[in-house]
């Protein structure tokens, strides 16, 4: 059941990702990697929110934490986007954008999970 859940929140969380990243590149611009960065702080805040939720105050079955927190924010953030990303920065000599791009992404994530994990215990 565990694995099921995990399969169904990661394609709804890869689904999300690039409905989120392609808006935001319509809305921002391609000239940096806005919509990355907007996954991975999103995902952060809910991940550090959402396991605080589902861990500590909810006591959810392990198949709904595994759809939440393994399938759907796993599936939705993503690294490996992040270092593709800043890596066509670098390629492009566009290195103030790719340190901004590290910097930023790095920051404001864990950031994110912090306050997500603040409003979290507040519950």
């Amino acid at each position: 059941m565990q694995y099921l859940a995990i399969a169904a929140g990661g394609a709804l969380g890869a689904l999300l990702r690039f409905l989120s990243s392609t808006g935001m590149h319509r809305l921002l611009g391609q000239s940096f990697p806005y919509g990355t960065l907007f996954v991975n702080v999103v995902g952060s805040l809910l991940m550090g929110f959402l396991y605080i939720l589902l861990t500590s105050r909810m006591e959810l079955p392990a198949p709904w934490r595994a759809f939440f927190l393994v399938g759907l924010l796993g599936a939705f953030t993503t690294f490996s986007t992040f270092s593709m990303d800043t890596l066509q920065l670098l390629e492009k000599g566009l290195w103030i954008r790719a340190v901004l791009n590290v910097g930023s992404n790095v920051v404001l994530c864990l950031a994110a999970a912090w306050a997500g994990v603040l409003v979290g215990r507040l519950q």
